[in-house]
C-alpha cells in the first residue's frame, strides 16, 4: 500500500542558529537520512541547495518562490523529454530531490497527473519544508522503493523521469534489464523514459553497461550531453520512431512556445544529442549478475 506524505515529519529539525556552512552559505538543516549526512544550505542570493555528504556535490538547487528556476544544468536538459511525447496526461518522477523537476512540470503542464516516488520519507519532508515542493490534487508524493512502485503500475505513463542516480552511488536494482522491462511496461507506447545518469568512469564505472542494458530493452536510445557537468540525459523510447535530429529540435521549439517555457528548449540540444549505436562489447546488467 502506498504511503502518502501529508505533513512534514517531526524528525526534520532545522539546525539551531543557522550555522554557517561556508563564508557564503548558511546551514538551514543538517541530519541523517537514508542517503547519509544530508544538508540544506542557502546562499546570500537566497538560492537553496540540497547535498548528501560532508562535502558532497549539489543534488538540487532551488530559488524559493520561483518554480521556473532550474539551477542545475541536468534539470534543464532533462526537459527535452517534453519533445519526445505527443501528449502528457500522466507523468512519473522517480526520486524527488528538492522537488524542482516535478514542480516545474506542474507549472507548465497544469492538467497532467504527476506522481513522485521516493524511498526516503525524510527527503520528501525536506523538499516540502525547505524548498518549493507542494502536493495538490494533481501532484502526489509517495514513499516507496522505485522498483516496487514500477512493478505494480496499472495505468501507464506518458513520461517517466528517472532521477535516482546520484554521485553517492547507483542503485543496482534500478539499472538491470529486469527493472527496465518493468519500466517499459509502465510506459505508454508513445511515451519516453528520461534518465539522469552520471557518465564519468570514476563516479559510475557501469555507465557503458547501463547504456547497453537500455539498448537491450528499448527500441531507440539517445544520450544528451549536459553542459559543464559529469552526467548525461538518457532518452529511451519503447517504439522505433526514426526521428531526424532536426525534427526533434523543431518539436522542442514548438513545446517552448506551447508551454511558455522560461528558456528555449531546443538550446539544450546544442551540447550534443546522439542516437546510440550498438554497444555489444559492454555487459548487460541482470538482477543475478552474468
Amino acid at each position: 500500500m502506498l504511503t502518502k506524505i501529508k505533513t512534514v515529519l517531526t524528525k526534520v529539525i532545522p539546525v539551531p542558529g543557522l550555522k554557517r556552512a561556508t563564508a557564503k552559505e548558511s546551514l538551514l538543516y543538517q541530519g541523517q537520512t537514508m542517503s547519509g549526512l544530508t544538508k540544506v544550505t542557502q546562499d546570500v542570493d537566497g538560492i537553496r541547495t540540497l547535498r548528501f555528504g560532508q562535502h558532497g556535490p549539489r543534488q538540487s538547487v532551488v530559488r524559493i518562490g520561483d518554480l521556473n528556476y532550474l539551477g542545475l544544468p541536468y534539470a534543464k536538459s532533462a526537459m527535452i523529454g517534453l519533445a519526445f511525447t505527443q501528449q502528457l496526461d500522466r507523468i512519473l518522477v522517480l526520486g524527488v530531490g528538492a522537488g524542482n523537476i516535478p514542480m516545474f512540470l506542474r507549472k507548465h503542464d497544469s492538467d497532467a497527473q504527476i506522481d513522485v516516488i521516493d524511498i526516503d520519507p525524510q527527503i520528501i519532508a525536506l523538499a516540502k519544508q525547505y524548498f518549493n515542493f507542494l502536493e495538490d490534487d494533481l501532484l502526489k508524493a509517495y514513499v516507496q522503493d522505485g522498483r516496487a512502485f514500477i512493478e505494480n503500475v496499472q495505468k501507464p505513463y506518458d513520461l517517466i523521469f528517472l532521477d535516482a542516480y546520484t554521485a553517492a552511488g547507483i542503485p543496482k536494482h534500478l539499472a538491470t534489464k529486469e527493472f527496465l522491462l518493468s519500466l517499459k511496461k509502465a510506459l505508454k507506447p508513445s511515451g519516453a523514459i528520461i534518465a539522469n545518469m552520471w557518465s564519468t568512469p570514476k563516479v559510475n564505472p557501469l555507465y557503458r553497461s547501463m547504456l547497453r542494458t537500455y539498448q537491450e530493452v528499448f527500441h531507440e536510445v539517445y544520450t544528451l550531453r549536459v553542459p559543464t557537468a559529469g552526467n548525461k540525459i538518457v532518452i529511451a523510447l519503447p517504439q522505433f520512431r526514426g526521428l531526424p535530429l532536426n525534427s526533434i529540435a523543431q518539436r522542442a521549439q514548438e513545446i517552448s512556445v506551447q508551454k511558455r517555457l522560461p528558456f528555449e528548449l531546443s538550446e539544450v540540444l546544442q551540447p550534443g544529442l546522439i542516437k546510440l549505436i550498438d554497444l555489444q562489447e559492454s555487459q548487460v546488467l541482470l538482477d543475478g549478475g552474468q
